[in-house]
Formats: C-alpha cells, sequence, structure tokens
C-alpha cells in the first residue's frame, strides 16, 4: 500500500490520479477533515495527516510500505517533513519517495536549504529511499501568474532574462509514481527538467500564441517584487525564500536541462508549448 501526503497539492493531486490510473492501491492524506471527507466521496481512501501531530501520521501510514513525502510551503516545512520521516520509521514503512528541489545537493538557496535536511534524515533513518529533484513548474503559470494574465495581460517576476527548464508537473508525478509501483529506484536520485530552458519573455511568446493575445512578462527588481507581495498578504519569510529563488535563477543556475525524466518513463519531457495551448481555458480573460 502506498500512502501519498500533500495530496491536495499541486504535484499530489497528480500522484494520486496516475496511480489510479495504474489501479495501484493507495491511501492519501489530507490536512483537514473536510479535504479527506470530499475525497472519500471521490471513491479515494482518505484520511486527515497532519504534519505538526505524529499520531494522525502513525494512524495514516499503518499497513503502508510506501510513502509519497511532499510537505506544505511553509516556514516550518522542514521540521513538518522530519516528523513524517520519523512517523514513517515508527511504522515500519520501507520505502520513501520525496519531492525536493532541483540543487537541493549544493544548499545554495533557500529551497534547497528546506529539503536538504530532509533528505539527509531519510537518508541516516535505514528506510529505502528516492528524492525527485524537480525544476520551477510550467503549471506555475496558472496556479500563481493566472490572475494578472487574466486582468492584464502580463505577469510579473524579479529573473530578468534568466533561462529555466521548467517542468510539467505530470512528468513529476510520472517518475514518482514509476519509483512508487516499480523495483530498482531505491538509492536514486532523480534531476527532473523540462527538455529546454527557457526565459519568462519565452513563455509570455508561447502563452501569447496559444491565446490570441498578447501576454507580456515584467521583470521587476527584488524590491519592487517584495512589496508587491507584501501587499497580497504573504508572510514575509515566505517572501524572502521566494526573492531567494528568483535570484538563483537569475544566476543561471536553473538552466540545466536533464534527461532523467526520459529515461525513467520511456517517453520525452513535455514542452512548454503544448502546455500552454492546454491552459488556455484556464487563462482567458474574464
Amino acid at each position: 500500500m502506498i500512502c501519498v501526503t500533500g495530496a491536495s497539492g499541486t504535484v499530489g493531486r497528480e500522484v494520486i490520479a496516475q496511480l489510479q490510473a495504474a489501479k495501484a492501491p493507495f491511501r492519501a492524506t489530507y490536512s483537514s477533515k473536510q479535504g479527506a471527507e470530499a475525497a472519500r466521496s471521490r471513491g479515494i481512501e482518505a484520511v486527515v495527516g497532519d504534519y505538526a501531530r505524529p499520531e494522525t501520521l502513525h494512524a495514516a501510514f499503518r499497513g503502508c510500505d510506501r510513502v509519497f513525502l511532499l510537505g506544505p510551503n511553509t516556514l516550518d516545512q522542514t521540521e513538518l517533513e522530519s516528523n513524517v520521516v520519523k512517523a514513517a520509521q515508527h511504522v515500519g514503512v520501507r520505502h520513501v519517495v520525496k519531492q525536493s528541489v532541483m540543487g537541493a545537493e549544493r544548499e545554495d538557496s533557500s529551497l534547497a536549504r528546506v529539503h536538504r535536511p530532509v533528505e539527509k534524515s531519510i537518508e541516516a533513518s535505514g528506510l529505502g529511499w528516492t528524492f525527485l529533484r524537480p525544476n520551477s513548474f510550467m503549471q506555475n503559470v496558472v496556479t500563481f501568474m493566472a490572475p494578472t494574465i487574466k486582468a492584464e495581460g502580463v505577469f510579473y517576476s524579479a529573473t530578468d532574462q534568466a533561462k529555466i527548464s521548467h517542468v510539467d508537473v505530470r512528468d513529476i508525478a510520472d517518475v514518482a509514481v514509476k519509483a512508487l509501483t516499480e523495483p530498482g529506484h531505491e538509492g536514486r536520485v532523480y534531476t527532473l527538467s523540462g527538455p529546454e530552458a527557457l526565459s519568462y519573455d519565452d513563455l509570455a511568446a508561447e502563452l501569447s500564441r496559444a491565446l490570441g493575445r498578447t501576454i507580456r512578462h515584467v521583470s521587476l527588481s527584488p524590491a519592487e517584487l517584495k512589496a508587491a507581495m507584501l501587499a497580497e498578504g504573504m508572510p514575509e519569510g515566505l517572501v524572502d525564500r521566494m526573492l531567494d529563488l528568483e535570484r538563483y535563477f537569475r544566476e543561471g543556475r536553473a538552466s540545466f536541462v536533464a534527461d532523467d525524466i526520459q529515461r525513467i518513463t520511456q517517453h520525452e519531457a513535455r514542452r512548454f508549448v503544448h502546455y500552454a495551448r492546454e491552459c488556455v481555458s484556464s487563462l482567458q480573460a474574464a
């Protein structure tokens, strides 16, 4: 039995969809009773798994030998994910597939410093493990940028002209499901990227073609972007984490193109041009 944490998130939802398609037995954990009940209404075996309450994790993992680990984007994410590792040890889980971040091994970005300590705790735990280290998601265009794209035909960053090998979440989930359901992935680290490195200007051009109207990317200074995110109510600690990621992008550290997706899944990683056409309905002007 597989247990999927972070089941309500962008990646978690896709992992669940692909496990369903593969007819693999799994249980999904949700942070709220309402989330679990909604999933059960769709025929999913679902339980509440509160990262801050180990007893709920023990119950969620009981009877599971594999866990997909992805915690919430919070200031205490490292601590919360470490609670999952301890709970997995406690109930006898054999294998943890952890979603991390590209470049985690270097610990030279704020996100790397969130994820690498958890990786180290898994390595020291005696559990079998697989680490997935994806680049920035293509789906962020809809998840985070849709409001201004729809209202203004523009989206903002502090990346200048940096190129990023954006990855489709469906490919991340595809690799995760392989690691959860097939042998031979223990002790492996997979770097997950799209097949090409594109700037946000490149993304804007593809979105313009797909939507049939001009979409612009505007690069702000870090101070300007910070002020905008704070004005939207984002906690300053998370704002600073995101600004450090933008710095990482500007330095060209996210332009690396890896072949792990094609090697593991036997299909080429999805291209942004195709994703842009698929997300048209989510980005149409109001």
